[in-house]
């Protein structure tokens, strides 16, 4: 059997959803009942692996020289820091080409 959907005309309920009573939390539904936590989360291993990692990195500086950030942050501030802008395209041309591009 075939439909064709067009947009047009009235939405029909099979009879047996319609006389089920429509469920509670619809969007745009007061949220503010407490909401039982009777089902348990299990995570995969890709998520506790990122779970790791944002513990590793919010536990402080991992593999930062932070004497070398301040000494940047020093030169952008008194204006000597010189940019070199073929270093920079060089790099930028070589991503492309280990990208693939």
């Amino acid at each position: 059997m075939t439909q064709k959907i067009d947009g047009t005309g009235p939405v029909a309920r099979p009879p047996e959803a319609a006389s089920r009573p429509l469920p509670a939390a619809r969007a745009g539904a007061e949220r503010s009942a407490p909401v039982a936590a009777a089902e348990s989360i299990r995570l995969t291993g890709e998520a506790e692996g990122l779970q790791a990692l944002e513990r590793e990195l919010g536990t402080g500086p991992a593999g930062i020289d932070l004497a070398r950030v301040n000494a940047l942050r020093a030169a952008l501030a008194d204006g000597s820091y010189q940019i070199d802008a073929q270093a920079v395209a060089t790099r930028m041309l070589d991503l492309e080409r280990q990208l693939g591009g």
